[in-house]
């Protein structure tokens, strides 16, 4: 598990550090077309002190990297209002189809950690961990009663994992960062393999809570059968998702390296926007 525990956190910090340093430099652009802050260090300010005002390349460039940061500004924010709204009714539904005596009877029989956990009547196979502050196990009774006791531990013991490491707040901010920032393709990179990796990681960790590969193995196999879903708005973190081919070849041999390199193409492209982005603020510094 540590393994994939330092690749998780690798990807994370990645991630934020270009998130962290990009969005700083925006909030420092904005400051200063609004309220008229000097700023002595900045990129975007940097860029166009590089053309004769005036002049037809500076009217280009500016009016590209204004527009460049209101879509990140713009992006950000509905995406953030978008997560709000759709959670708060995602909420309600899920309360309107609660059965209050099977989720009683699975923290009875099953004894999760974290009690925030609740089954819904639904027909269709289910498992998942939804919420940003306070993340929810849900369960579906179709699942409960495809799903024997064993293998229905492991998946109760994989969304603990994701509940417990607050997985689909991640999932979340990772999925902003590689939206608002399209134009660095290592934070899209990011956010697709952390969502493998923890996957990963939660599997692994059902394996050792359950004492045994078979209970995780099987259930997989029983939902494969009964197809998957893509991740619907609000994000949520999917006992069945993509990544169960990679989690199956996992549970077959263990040591066998999962493929989470980066193209090259976007690695050459990330590279150049990040040292363009460092080198005018190093220029600008000087």
């Amino acid at each position: 598990m540590m393994r994939w525990q330092r690749k998780s956190t690798m990807v994370m910090a990645l991630s934020l550090l270009i998130a962290i340093l990009v969005w700083s430099q925006m909030g420092m652009y904005i400051a200063h077309l609004i309220f008229g802050v000097n700023l002595k260090v900045n990129f975007f300010k940097f860029c166009i002190s590089l053309f004769k005002e005036n002049s037809l390349y500076y009217f280009l460039v500016i009016t590209f990297l204004n527009s460049l940061i209101a879509y990140a500004v713009l992006i950000s924010v509905m995406k953030i209002i978008q997560q709000y709204v759709q959670s708060r009714r995602f909420k309600i539904k899920l309360m309107s189809l609660r059965n209050i005596n099977l989720t009683a009877s699975i923290i009875q029989n099953f004894q999760p950690i974290n009690q925030n956990i609740i089954v819904i009547d639904h027909k269709h196979a289910m498992a998942f961990t939804a919420g940003i502050r306070r993340p929810i196990v849900v369960l579906s009774s179709g699942l409960i009663e495809m799903l024997d006791h064993q293998e229905l531990e492991a998946v109760i013991e994989h969304e603990s994992f994701h509940q417990s490491h607050y997985d689909s707040a991640k999932i979340f901010l990772l999925q902003l960062i590689s939206q608002s920032l399209w134009f660095i393709p290592i934070t899209k990179w990011a956010y697709h393999n952390f969502k493998l990796i923890t996957e990963l990681l939660a599997d692994e960790y059902a394996i050792n809570k359950t004492g045994s590969e078979l209970g995780l193995g099987s259930a997989l196999l029983k939902l494969i059968k009964k197809g998957f879903n893509d991740n619907p708005t609000p994000v949520l973190v999917y006992f069945s998702d993509g990544a169960v081919n990679y989690r199956l070849q996992q549970l077959v041999d263990p040591d066998q390296a999962i493929p989470v390199r980066l193209g090259t193409t976007s690695i050459i492209i990330s590279i150049h926007v990040l040292l363009l982005f460092m080198g005018m603020i190093i220029l600008a510094v000087t």
